[in-house]
């Protein structure tokens, strides 16, 4: 009796109750078997100690290829033509890219270029078409980054390799520059002793290269100084915050006066002579 209801023809189709079954769990059991083999994969490569980014670029494409094996797989045991609907696919393909839509193909090549030049990481961040934020993952069309916020942005790959990346943590130590101005009537000399002194004293800062105050600028009501001083990567905020914050109490502490900006208007009056 079971036998006989497996074997029912399925209304409208031409596939029984059995074969849809059948498709079913070649369906699951490929997803699952899918997912084992890229879980595998991963393990196996990091033996390896590629980069992280080119094993999770490595893992994605994979884990796609397996995915449309396995869907391939589902269509062929329901009974469709796969080699027929494979070529039917890359016609539509090449008709897609006749018309110009190379979009794909672009994207995928430069997820390529991108894993194997490594000119972003895991982890890192970076500056990249305008937008900030930290490396989470680089796939087969889109690289994605989290910005400090917690906003989640994708970012298409061949804009990633098409512009200019500014990587901000590569480097193991970075500059730390805080811009502040003086009054005109304020010791200058005095001035770079106390900033200098700040810079020399905060734990953070590098003995070498030594720390600088430079003058930037003679400004309309200020003469500004740029305080620059080098750091670990991993503390340049938090220098810079400190500098910001501590140069403001330093020159309040030691009669430094930091002045407002000021616009001097000086009116004329003009006398009207009338005819009587």
């Amino acid at each position: 009796m079971a036998n006989g209801i497996m074997e029912q023809v399925i209304p409208y189709t031409d596939l029984t109750i059995s074969a849809l079954l059948f498709a079913v769990v070649v369906l699951i059991a490929g997803f699952i078997i899918a997912k084992i083999l890229v879980s595998m994969f991963q393990r196996g490569i990091q033996k390896t100690k590629l980069p992280e980014l080119i094993i999770e670029f490595l893992a994605r494409f994979l884990s796609v290829l397996l995915y449309v094996i396995v869907i391939l797989a589902f269509l062929k045991s329901l009974g469709f033509d796969v080699d027929s609907f494979i070529v039917g696919l890359s016609a539509v393909i090449g008709l897609v890219l006749g018309f110009g839509m190379q979009d794909t193909l672009t994207n995928l090549a430069a997820g390529v270029w991108i894993a194997a030049g490594r000119p972003i990481d895991m982890g890192e961040t970076v500056i990249v078409n305008g937008q900030t934020g930290k490396v989470k993952a680089v796939g087969i069309m889109a690289t994605e980054l989290l910005t400090p916020d917690n906003q989640f942005i994708t970012i298409p790959n061949k804009l990633v390799w098409g512009n200019p990346i500014v990587n901000m943590t590569r480097l193991p130590t970075r500059r730390v520059s805080v811009d502040v101005g003086i009054s005109y009537s304020s010791d200058l000399e005095k001035a770079i002793k106390v900033a200098l002194e700040l810079m020399k004293g905060h734990p953070n800062v590098l003995g070498n290269p030594e720390p600088a105050v430079i003058t930037t600028e003679l400004a309309g009501s200020s003469v500004n100084l740029q305080l620059r001083a080098w750091t670990n990567t991993g503390d340049f905020w938090a220098v810079k915050n400190d500098l910001t914050g501590g140069i403001f109490e330093a020159y309040r502490r030691e009669g430094v006066e930091i002045p407002f900006q000021q616009l001097d208007i000086h009116i004329k009056e003009a006398v009207k002579m009338e005819k009587q």
